[in-house]
């Protein structure tokens, strides 16, 4: 049986609308999450792109920094290299240099993935920091508030590359995943996690993620050749934040830049 999924794309003519569009689901989800339970959690990803985002969330003479609820935000990422966290290939580096920082979040509340251990304990660390913030039972999964991905120009997202072992765990919170087209491992949520979040959106620009993108949502259901494609919130939103050049290829937003394509799977 095939199941239908909506997916809401929106279209930014500049890097700089994209990364404030960003800001701006990152800050209604930290509002919309306290107001409702009293805590927001947040997975994050890192790249190019959304340092631009991270920039303009600590900028003082943006909104966002003082409207954020810090004192209630906690923060995870989505995966991390295996890398110590000063190393300039880490996520949370690029995080702490462009966010974390500049603004007031306490550090206790800042649960990043230790890069620098093996792969593995990183993974069941993380894991376990998890389970004890969220008060996890059993095999209960985690329900971010917000979960942001990427899109990399070979359709993965988070470290869910093409033909790895990682895209068939479905039990577990966090796993090591070999990623052998690139001769490292990672450690990253897994899709059943990100498909858990309330809300799921994936942060892509640029002329190179057209072709991909337009594969993994007009192609026939294949995530072990289009990782990107497991990503199917249950319950939550799914949405795109695409800037011009990514979105060339599908179909032209209406007037105020918003588009939807219903995908079967």
């Amino acid at each position: 049986m095939s199941v239908t999924t909506a997916v809401t794309y929106f279209v930014y003519p500049t890097a700089g609308a994209l990364a404030r569009a960003m800001a701006e689901q990152i800050l209604d989800a930290a509002q919309i999450a306290v107001a409702a339970r009293g805590i927001a959690r947040i997975a994050i990803s890192g790249g190019n792109t959304p340092r631009r985002t991270f920039e303009l969330l600590a900028d003082p003479g943006e909104p966002f920094a003082s409207a954020i609820p810090w004192d209630k935000l906690d923060l995870f990422w989505v995966d991390e290299r295996c890398v110590p966290p000063d190393d300039k290939d880490s996520n949370y580096r690029m995080t702490r240099e462009a966010l974390l920082e500049k603004v007031a979040i306490d550090p206790a509340r800042v649960f990043r993935i230790e890069g620098e251990l093996e792969p593995e304990e990183a993974a069941a660390r993380y894991e376990s920091a998890i389970r004890n913030r969220f008060r996890l039972e059993g095999a209960q999964l985690p329900t971010f508030d917000l979960v942001a991905l990427g899109m990399g120009p070979d359709g993965h997202t988070a470290s869910l590359f093409p033909h790895t072992d990682g895209l068939h765990e479905l039990s577990r919170i966090a796993i090591a995943n070999h990623v052998p087209q690139k001769e490292t491992w990672r450690v990253t949520l897994t899709s059943p996690v990100i498909n858990q979040g309330r809300k799921v959106i994936f942060l892509i620009g640029g002329a190179d993620k057209a072709e991909v993108l337009s594969e993994v949502l007009s192609s026939k259901y294949d995530p072990e050749t289009w990782p990107s494609q497991l990503i199917r919130p249950g319950t939550g939103q799914l949405l795109l934040l695409l800037d011009t050049a990514a979105a060339a290829k599908l179909p032209p937003p209406d007037a105020s830049g918003r588009g939807q394509l219903e995908i079967e799977r």
